[in-house]
């Protein structure tokens, strides 16, 4: 199914609302304004295969665009909204886009962009200025007929790269026609039990993987999606209440934040409707999914997989009850744990997740990272470490790459180590995960200074503002601690497990 053919069948239903601005967008407009948006690339020369960058907020053109994009054959790379303008310049010059699309909401970071990515096509949603052209001018300038070569296109979005940059996951585009179903649109409905009367809320930004992906999903089935522009523990529940939501897809950063709310508030709402509550993204602490599921009853569903799609692994609350901690058995690939060589462990013993017979893995102007994901018998990993038990079901105990995941956003330590390395008075620097109470893990830096004297606090406030003056907020370090030498071996390989360990009180380390 796709949005268009809802738009036949029920054109006054509402493909989304804004929670905030209460403004609705019916199936009727969500596809005259994608078939515009469609005309308007075409217009700009844009053909299949070519992308477009999208760097928003949760604005109520943001869909419109996605699938203006998706019926074109065209990528749609989503960009945080929360990065630098150096940050955003990378992946808009790495992706190849030839248009940038933005709001009028963000800002002076958006003001910096046409001088940093020359060449482009520039659009602001929400009004325009400076170089920017008015992206609802010239949509709306364009017939809301379909186009003439429609054909299905797919979001590029952007993960982990070896050198601690991202690197953008670029599936293969197949000629398919726009309303092919996909596996997400299948395991939707038969392991998460989502219809085409689903009201489906979505607490998170759309620019992440999975928001965008399960928001998008629901529009396929011809359901409902309530967009929060930016997350509250209790207006979400009133939402929930408001609009009888029977599913969604959530973060354990938002259970922790709820679970926060004093008894008489989470008690003060409804939320009975609830069929499907989806969580992914980082580990959930076991007593906090104990405690969602003796709220919110056995309606919590879990799955494990990664912006790459090369495997999905799926439990329901019952399984889970039963095998506390995990994380499911493999719905789509089959899983393998392998040792150092790649070779496959038999159950309880730890090692390295792959999927095998799974779908593959390509990022895109990285042939070494790609090479990497997979290991000699051709089965993708995500680099995560974990075992299965008899049952085969799925327990992750590290992720192999040490990559930061706070609140659900991914965090890769090589982008931050590779910033303050540069200070001057930085001998050497590790980045880490530490534990964090609400956002899981947060981000730790470990300093030697280059004079073992300054370490102190005059350094310290010195290179978390050094820090925040370059790195987006989400990725500039919550704690900064000396070591007077990081544990190194002769060859120059950083041991970065025993720094991590001494904060997760597996091991000591002498860290001030």
């Amino acid at each position: 199914m796709h949005p268009h053919a809802h738009a036949q069948t029920h054109p006054d239903r509402a493909a989304y609302i804004m929670a905030g601005s209460g403004e609705t967008v019916t199936y009727k407009q969500l596809d005259e304004r994608s078939n515009q948006g469609a005309h308007l690339f075409r217009s700009l020369g844009l053909k299949p295969g070519d992308v477009i960058a999208i760097f928003m907020d949760n604005s109520p053109r943001y869909f419109e665009i996605a699938w203006a994009a998706q019926r074109s054959g065209l990528y749609y790379t989503c960009i945080s909204s929360k990065l630098t303008a150096s940050e955003v310049e990378y992946i808009v010059k790495d992706c190849d886009a030839k248009v940038f699309i933005t709001s009028a909401s963000m800002g002076a970071i958006a003001d910096e962009m046409p001088a940093l990515i020359p060449g482009l096509k520039f659009y602001m949603c929400g009004g325009a200025r400076g170089p920017y052209e008015s992206f609802e001018t010239a949509r709306d300038a364009m017939p809301t007929t379909r186009i003439a070569d429609e054909t299905a296109g797919s979001d590029m979005l952007y993960s982990s790269g070896t050198t601690g940059r991202p690197k953008g996951v670029k599936p293969m585009l197949t000629g398919a026609a726009i309303d092919e179903p996909n596996a997400l649109f299948m395991m939707s409905q038969g392991l998460f039990g989502f219809t085409p009367d689903s009201i489906y809320i979505s607490p998170a930004p759309l620019y992440h993987a999975a928001p965008l992906r399960w928001c998008m999903t629901v529009q396929k089935l011809g359901g409902t999606v309530i967009v929060m522009e930016r997350f509250d523990p209790e207006a979400m529940l009133a939402l929930i209440e408001k609009y009888k939501v029977d599913c969604g897809q959530f973060v354990p950063t938002h259970f922790v934040r709820l679970l926060k709310l004093p008894a008489d508030v989470r008690a003060k709402y409804d939320v009975s409707s609830l069929r499907s509550a989806v969580h992914a993204a980082a580990p959930c602490p076991v007593p906090v999914k104990e405690q969602m599921i003796a709220w919110w009853g056995p309606v919590i569903h879990e799955y494990y997989a990664g912006t790459e799609g090369n495997g999905f692994c799926y439990i329901g609350s019952a399984d889970w009850l039963a095998h506390k901690g995990s994380v499911g058995k493999a719905v789509l690939g089959e899983l393998r744990i392998c040792d150092e060589e790649g070779d496959p462990l038999p159950p309880r013993q730890e090692g390295q997740v792959y999927f095998e017979n799974g779908p593959p893995i390509n990022y895109h102007n990285d042939p070494a990272k790609t090479a990497e994901s997979y290991n000699k018998h051709g089965w993708t990993s995500l680099g995560d470490v974990g075992w299965v038990d008899e049952d085969g079901f799925l327990y992750l105990t590290d992720r192999k790459s040490f990559m930061i995941i706070s609140g659900g956003v991914n965090i890769y330590p090589q982008e931050i180590e590779n910033l303050l390395i540069g200070h001057p008075k930085v001998a050497d620097v590790a980045v880490v995960g530490g534990p964090d109470e609400e956002m899981g893990e947060k981000v730790i830096a470990v300093i030697q200074p280059a004079n073992w004297a300054d370490a102190g606090d005059d350094l310290r406030a010195e290179l978390l503002a050094y820090a925040k003056a370059n790195l987006s907020h989400v990725k500039s370090p919550r704690q900064l601690d000396f070591m007077e030498e990081l544990p190194r071996h002769a060859t120059g390989k950083l041991y970065k497990r025993l720094i991590r360990d001494a904060y997760w009180g597996k091991a000591d380390a002498k860290i001030v």
